[in-house]
């Protein structure tokens, strides 16, 4: 007996992330059912997969978000309301959003994450590890580049870099991170993290972290050269969440990694 294709539906249809997501969803029939595409402008783009809405209609068992905070907002609340399970790609959100992804994910099955590549995601365990193991006298640096028209920054990718150099030697990241350095008196500060943003071209996506101190230097790097890493991790995550319980869901869960 042959399993009926996931019904899928994405937000931020017409985006970079979005395009390539709905893309690879039509290449899989058998796996998805690309139900609906949504975004906050109409098109009458031949090469989008399905005619562009502004909500998301009833009956999708999953949605892919990639879209921005404003868009997901809505997203999580139309998700709720027809307890179709979430997947969060979106970044730049603020706090309150993160609380509302807890309060929402008490009922619906909920996959946040900065990056949904396996490179990155075992990355960021590596880093983890080797901050721990490393100790207070090698400096971190992290370095992350992408294209001219991203909006915010430092990446969420970047931060979540941090977040992971943080929860392994006890930092506390708000009081740990140097965003760029500028001015007559920029010595660097023992125990702290500097993280620095590059915008150029049509970079997708590069990050660096950096492990110095006298006499050596670790560099730890992963480079995205085109967003299908991505995008098909996203449905990967999509699959995951289809049938979870609700819950809060990270590609740690989806690729069998220790949360410890």
């Amino acid at each position: 007996m042959t399993n009926k294709p996931l019904t899928l539906a994405v937000c931020g249809a017409l985006g970079r992330m979005g395009a390539r997501i709905s893309a690879l969803a039509q290449q899989a029939p058998d796996t998805f059912n690309l139900v609906a595409s949504i975004d906050r402008v109409p098109t009458d783009d031949s090469t989008v997969p399905r005619p562009i809405v502004a909500d998301l209609p009833a009956g999708v068992k999953v949605l892919i978000d990639f879209s921005a905070p404003a868009a997901t907002r809505a997203m999580i609340a139309a998700c709720v309301k027809h307890k179709t399970s979430m997947v969060i790609g979106t970044t730049g959100l603020t706090a309150a959003d993160h609380k509302m992804i807890d309060d929402a994910a008490k009922a619906i099955p909920i996959l946040q994450a900065t990056n949904t590549s396996l490179g990155v995601n075992v990355l960021l365990a590596i880093v983890a590890q080797t901050a721990q193991q490393l100790g207070s006298d090698y400096d971190i640096e992290i370095v992350e580049a992408h294209h001219n028209q991203k909006k915010d920054s430092p990446s969420g990718t970047a931060l979540s870099l941090a977040e992971a150099i943080c929860q392994a030697t006890g930092r506390n990241i708000d009081q740990s991170l140097v965003h760029g350095r500028h001015g007559a008196d920029t010595l660097r500060k023992s125990g702290t993290i500097g993280m620095h943003a590059v915008r150029m071209g049509d970079v997708v996506g590069e990050h660096t972290v950096y492990f110095a101190t006298s006499g050596e230097r670790i560099e730890v790097k992963h480079t995205a050269t085109n967003r299908d890493t991505f995008a098909r991790g996203a449905l990967k995550a999509a699959e995951y969440i289809a049938d979870k319980p609700p819950g809060r869901y990270t590609m740690r869960n989806v690729l069998g990694l220790s949360e410890s």
